[in-house]
């Protein structure tokens, strides 16, 4: 088949050349877009690894903090119960 002067292919060939424009101007190929996609992919996969690490750590640091708490919770308790026991004994005890 011949374009309209005659040429074969006229529209396969400016195609072609517009494409190699679009490249030479900073453009980009299907080549360059599946590069692009695929690291990504890559940067999608390790940002889902980090959140997964990120979440699993909070959720240790939360039980961290708990137990502390009730660490503190259990000294202080037997701090009061201590001194409780000391005042009592150093108390003068007034005889009638």
């Amino acid at each position: 088949m011949s374009g309209p002067n005659g040429e074969p292919n006229l529209s396969l060939r400016r195609r072609e050349e517009e494409e190699e424009e679009e490249e030479e101007e900073g453009g980009f190929g299907e080549a360059e877009y599946a590069a692009i996609n695929s690291m990504l992919d890559q940067i999608n996969s390790c940002l889902d690894h980090l959140e997964e690490k990120n979440d699993h750590l909070h959720a240790r640091l939360k039980e961290l903090l708990e137990s502390n708490r009730q660490t503190r919770l259990e000294f202080q308790q037997q701090l009061s119960e201590g001194e409780d026991g000391e005042a009592g004994s150093q108390r003068p005890k007034l005889d009638a």
